[in-house]
């Protein structure tokens, strides 16, 4: 047994699934109380009845296949030798973990990157020249699905050519926040939505914090870029140092409510990290060479072309191309990150973007980076705080 497919219906596989699903429900909010039994041994049936296990009823359990095989959606229940070994060291690790992807992913190597749901231009475009790199060297970016930050990390690993894993803290059969549905599906055929809740969870609250722990154990590194103080990625990266994981933090500009996260966290020692190779050398590992390209001519993709032939005229940093183009940030990301990997598009000594000309720029503690928050919910609004 490796995962439980819903859609398989030989006696024994829904048996065993239904059997599964008893266990998800009973202790999908208590799993430090799952007996260890679980663990290991493959009888679940008889696991079930000698620690009084309540199976569902029959209606229940087939209305449970029936969603989850909609959805395509697999268990991977911690018996399994495909449950991640980080996970299992947990004393609360999840009994179960339902997969939207290729769950074979959760026993890769992992790089979490978390960070503000309001964040800055900055914050965006560092994000994702990082998660572009960590995919480049091979490595899975880990996330939370939530807007900004997180989002970033996400795009950023698929645009590097790479597998990114979203954490959810909600039912497998629910996309949260809802505004990323599309971003979901894009991550499900390289990568996997993931979540130890069982159907019918909504996101509430509470359940956030529970994710997070799930997201920095599975991880060799959490990246924290930009975070208030009180914030879920602080939640994470606390998390990470009780689990024994590297905390490393992007530095952003003085004065700025989300660079007092990283600021805090790196007074009481978290890594600096103001490049991919940073981290990944402390890993036993590095960033491959980027291919050269003899492509000169303009990008086929609208933005794309409008942002080369903007940078064809003179270097720029995103807040200027933002006010040359009056293009959406977020869609000036995107065409970035194509323009580099196609090695189109690089950096010179000030971090600004420049036509085949790398480091990270940090900003001046007087910069004026925009908050780029005007399209960007208040953290307050959302039951997952500020952190993805």
């Amino acid at each position: 047994m490796e995962w439980l497919d819903p859609a398989d219906d030989a006696p024994e596989c829904q048996s065993r699934f239904d059997a599964w699903l008893a266990v998800w429900k009973a202790f999908s909010l208590a799993p430090q109380k799952l007996p260890v039994g679980f663990r290991t041994d493959s009888d679940v049936s008889r696991l079930c009845a000698t620690h009084a296990v309540g199976a569902l009823s029959a209606a229940d359990a087939a209305r449970c296949r029936r969603l989850l095989a909609r959805e395509q959606v697999r268990l991977v229940p911690i018996a399994s030798p495909l449950y991640p070994p980080r996970l299992a060291r947990l004393v609360d690790a999840p009994p179960v973990l339902a997969v939207r992807g290729n769950p074979a992913l959760l026993r890769a190597r992992c790089v979490a990157m978390v960070g503000a749901r309001a964040a800055t231009p900055y914050g965006v475009e560092v994000a994702t020249t990082l998660a572009v790199d960590f995919a480049r060297a091979g490595w899975v970016v880990v996330s939370g699905l939530a807007r900004g930050i997180d989002a970033a990390a996400h795009r950023g690993a698929l645009a590097g050519g790479g597998a990114t894993l979203a954490f959810q803290a909600c039912g497998p059969e629910r996309t949260y926040p809802t505004a990323h549905v599309k971003l979901a599906r894009a991550i499900i055929p390289r990568g996997a939505l993931v979540t130890e809740f069982p159907i019918g969870t909504p996101p509430r609250p509470p359940y956030f914090p529970l994710r997070n722990r799930l997201i920095s154990a599975l991880s060799e590194a959490v990246v924290v870029v930009e975070a208030r103080i009180r914030s879920g990625s602080l939640t994470t990266a606390r998390h990470a140092a009780e689990q024994g994981v590297d905390v490393w933090a992007v530095p952003g500009a003085l004065g700025r409510p989300t660079s007092e996260g990283p600021l805090l966290l790196l007074r009481d020692g978290a890594g600096l990290a103001t490049s991919a190779d940073e981290v990944l050398s402390t890993l036993g590992s590095r960033l491959p060479p980027r291919p050269l390209s003899a492509a000169l001519a303009p990008p086929d993709e609208p933005v794309a072309r409008r942002v080369w032939r903007q940078l064809c005229n003179a270097p720029a940093d995103l807040d200027e191309l933002h006010a040359a183009l009056s293009e959406p940030v977020a869609s000036l990301n995107a065409a970035l990150c194509a323009l580099e990997i196609e090695d189109r598009v690089t950096r010179d000594r000030d971090g600004r973007f420049c036509v085949r000309g790398a480091s990270l720029s940090v900003p001046d503690a007087t910069s004026s980076v925009s908050d780029a928050t005007s399209s960007v919910p208040d953290a307050t609004s959302s039951p997952e705080g500020e952190s993805l």
